[in-house]
C-alpha cells in the first residue's frame, strides 16, 4: 500500500487535509470521493516521507479519550443499530455529535473505511489505543453471527459497569492519599516555619532543650538543609519503581505484593476476580472462541499474577482439560469461583454463571470499600493526631520546664 498526502474540500467547503494508504492514485481518489473530499492535490510520498507519514501525529492539545466517552458512544450506537438505522449512518451521527473531538475525528475515518467495503471491526482496528481487543472482538463476532445490536448491548453494559467497578476502586484510594498529603503537608510547614520560631526563642532562655525537643529540632535543620535530598529521593523512588514495573519480573514482584497487602489486598483480589468473570462471561455468551476469550481476558487482567494463572488455564484448556482445574490450581482465585465455574462448565451455564459471579463480586467489593473506609478513617486520624500531636508536645516541653524552674 501507497502512501498519499492530500488536500481538498469537503460538504460543507472546509479545507481538509491528512494522508490515506490506498493502492495507486486512482484508488486514492476514489477513497477521498467516499470521505466526501474532494481532492485538490493528491500526492504519493516515497522513502522518508512516506515512513515520516505514516507515523503518528501526536497533538498535546487533543483531549484524550476516556472510559467515559467510550461507554457515552458504545450505548448510543447501540441504541441506533437496535433502533435499525445502517451501519454507516449511525457512525455519521456519532461524527457529528460525540462530545470529544478526537473520538469525532477517529469516527471519520471509520466511517470512510467502512463505506470503502472494510468490516467495522477491522476498521477499528486503526485506533487500537481507543478500541481494545476485547471491544474489536465482540463486534466481529457480533457481526459474523448477525446479531451486531445485541453484542453492543451487551458491551455497553459491560463497559458502564466496569466503569463504575474502577470508579469504586479510586474512590477508596482517594481519601486516604488526600489525608495523608494533607498531614505531610501540615508536617512539612511546622518543620519549617513553625519550630524555627520555637528554636529562637528557646536560644534566648539557654539551657540544654528536652530529647523529643531537640529531635524535632534536629529534624527541622535536617529538613531545610536537605530539601533537594528528600525531593530527589521521593522522584527517585517513584522513578524507580516505575522502571522496574516495567521489567517482567519486577512487574511480578509488585503485582504479588500488592495481592498480599493485608487491607487492599483482598479488596484488589475481588476487582480482579469481578473483571475476569464479566469479560469472559460476556465474550463467551456473544460467541468469541474460549480460547480467544481467555487470552483476552489475560491482556486486561491488571496483574501479571493472574494474568499468568489465566494464561497457564488457557494452555490447558488447549490440551483437553476443563477450566476450572488449571484455574484452581494456580490458586490465585477463590475456591467458591472456581467450583461455580466448574458447575457451569458441567451444565453448558458457563456465560451465565461467570455473570452471576462478576454481579456478586461487584457487592463485594462494595462492602470491601464501604469496610475500607470505615476502617481507614480512625487510623489515619489517630496517626495524624500522633505525628502532628507529638510535634506540639515536643515544641511545648522547654516552656513546661521553664515555668516549672520559674515557679
Amino acid at each position: 500500500m501507497a502512501v498519499f498526502a492530500y488536500e481538498g474540500r469537503a460538504a460543507g467547503g472546509e479545507v481538509k487535509k491528512g494522508r490515506i494508504e490506498a493502492a495507486d492514485l486512482d484508488a486514492a481518489r476514489a477513497r477521498l470521493r467516499l470521505m466526501k473530499i474532494q481532492p485538490t492535490t493528491v500526492e504519493e510520498k516515497k522513502g522518508l516521507a512516506a515512513i515520516e507519514l505514516k507515523m503518528p501525529q501526536i497533538d498535546f492539545f487533543k483531549p484524550n479519550i476516556g472510559n467515559k466517552d467510550l461507554v457515552i458512544f458504545t450505548r448510543q450506537f447501540a441504541t441506533m443499530i437496535d433502533s435499525g438505522l445502517p451501519l454507516v449512518q449511525c457512525l455519521d451521527i456519532q461524527s457529528k455529535q460525540a462530545p470529544n473531538p478526537t473520538l469525532r475525528e477517529q469516527l471519520v475515518e471509520i466511517k470512510a473505511a467502512v463505506e470503502s467495503g472494510t468490516t467495522f471491526a477491522d476498521a477499528l482496528k486503526k485506533f487500537p489505543e481507543t478500541f481494545d481487543p476485547l471491544f474489536r472482538n465482540l463486534v466481529a463476532a457480533g457481526e459474523i453471527g448477525g446479531i451486531l445490536d445485541t453484542i453492543l448491548n451487551r458491551l455497553a453494559s459491560f463497559l458502564e459497569k466496569n466503569e463504575k467497578l474502577k470508579r469504586k476502586v479510586k474512590g477508596a484510594m482517594t481519601y486516604p492519599i488526600a489525608v495523608c498529603a494533607v498531614g505531610l503537608l501540615v508536617v512539612l510547614v511546622l518543620l519549617i516555619k513553625v519550630v524555627p520560631t520555637f528554636e529562637a526563642m528557646f536560644l534566648e532562655f539557654g539551657g540544654s532543650l528536652p530529647a523529643p525537643t531537640q529531635f524535632v529540632v534536629d529534624l527541622s535543620y535536617f529538613t531545610q538543609n536537605n530539601w533537594y535530598f528528600l525531593i530527589g529521593g521521593i522522584v527517585g523512588s517513584v522513578v524507580g519503581v516505575r522502571f522496574a514495573y516495567k521489567r517482567p519480573r519486577g512487574r511480578q514482584f509488585f503485582d504479588a505484593l500488592l495481592l498480599k497487602l493485608p487491607i487492599f489486598g483482598e479488596l484488589l483480589r475481588k476487582v480482579a476476580v469481578a473483571r475476569f468473570c464479566r469479560t469472559l462471561g460476556t465474550m463467551v455468551s456473544s460467541g468469541v472462541p474460549i480460547l480467544d476469550g481467555l487470552e483476552i481476558c489475560a491482556k486486561t487482567a491488571g496483574n501479571s499474577i493472574i494474568e499468568n494463572a489465566v494464561l497457564q488455564a488457557r494452555t490447558s484448556i488447549s490440551e483437553g482439560r476443563t477450566i476450572a482445574e488449571p484455574i484452581a490450581e494456580a490458586k490465585v482465585f477463590p475456591e467458591m469461583v472456581c467450583q461455580m465455574i466448574s458447575v457451569g462448565e458441567n451444565t453448558g451455564a458457563l456465560d451465565i454463571m461467570l455473570v452471576k459471579i462478576a454481579d456478586f463480586y461487584d457487592d463485594e467489593v462494595d462492602q470491601a470499600v464501604e469496610n475500607l473506609t470505615s476502617l481507614l478513617e480512625p487510623i489515619i486520624m489517630v496517626f495524624l493526631g500522633v505525628v502532628v500531636g507529638g510535634f506540639v508536645v515536643a515544641m511545648y516541653l522547654p516552656i513546661f520546664t521553664m515555668a516549672q524552674t520559674i515557679g
